[in-house]
């Protein structure tokens, strides 16, 4: 039996080096690979290329990256919970690419299943399109403007899951089954932090969202403090 275990986020991380790609899962705060990013921190790795729906907050997520500079260009969707993202990109010090969230989307898929390129009418028009192809088809009986938009190659992609077992088997929970399985698809090599790691053979096959067979290393990871991005309560009745 194939057993993708390592033993933590150091060892999962030791190879990505200084200028790298990365695709990091996640939505807002949730699902986000926390372990990784703080191994991260802790190496010091920079110049990063970083793709994720969005950037953190300052002091969490691929936030604390951008505390320590060690992101060097942003494609992302949604970025305007995080003053120092702000900062860099209007100061010149960081490099975006905002892309529609589902164009994101659709280029993570688009690279786990190996098409090079997608049409999409998202961004047609627009700023998004400048210095790219558009081409017209056809569809349900209308002409309309594609935009030509090519998959995402990147080193490795960092997702977190809720279960997983050593054969790299993945089961994600509730919201943080959002950008992950299509990351876990994509990279080059996919490391996969796991709230529990189980024997393989235990998870029930109908329940698993990403085979094995995409992920190349897994480990168990620890703390996770699930912080809430926008906490709105409301007063009782």
């Amino acid at each position: 039996m194939i057993n993708r275990v390592v033993k933590n986020a150091e060892e999962a991380l030791k190879d990505i080096k200084d200028g790298m790609t990365l695709m990091v899962g996640g939505f807002g705060l949730c699902g986000i690979p926390e372990n990784c990013i703080t191994e991260l921190v802790r190496k010091g790795t920079k110049n990063l290329v970083c793709i994720s729906n969005n950037a953190g907050v300052d002091d969490f997520g691929l936030g604390l990256l951008l505390q320590t500079k060690q992101i060097k260009k942003m494609i992302s969707s949604y970025v305007g919970e995080n003053d120092e993202f702000e900062r860099q990109m209007l100061s010149g010090e960081l490099e975006v690419e905002l892309v529609p969230q589902g164009t994101l989307a659709t280029r993570c898929l688009a690279a786990g299943y190996g098409m090079p390129v997608i049409f999409t009418p998202a961004g047609v028009g627009t700023e998004v399109a400048i210095g790219k192809e558009t081409r017209k088809f056809t569809y349900n009986g209308e002409e309309k403007e594609y935009l030509m938009e090519k998959a995402f190659e990147s080193d490795f992609a960092l997702v977190k899951a809720w279960k997983g077992d050593t054969a790299g088997n993945l089961i994600f929970r509730s919201t943080a089954r959002n950008f992950n399985p299509m990351m876990a698809m994509a990279g080059r090599i996919t490391i996969a932090e796991v709230e529990e790691l189980v024997t393989a053979g235990e998870l029930d096959p109908n329940y698993i969202h990403t085979p094995g067979i995409f992920v190349h290393r897994i480990f168990q990871g620890a703390n996770y403090e699930k912080r809430i991005e926008q906490r709105t309560v409301r007063k009782r009745a």
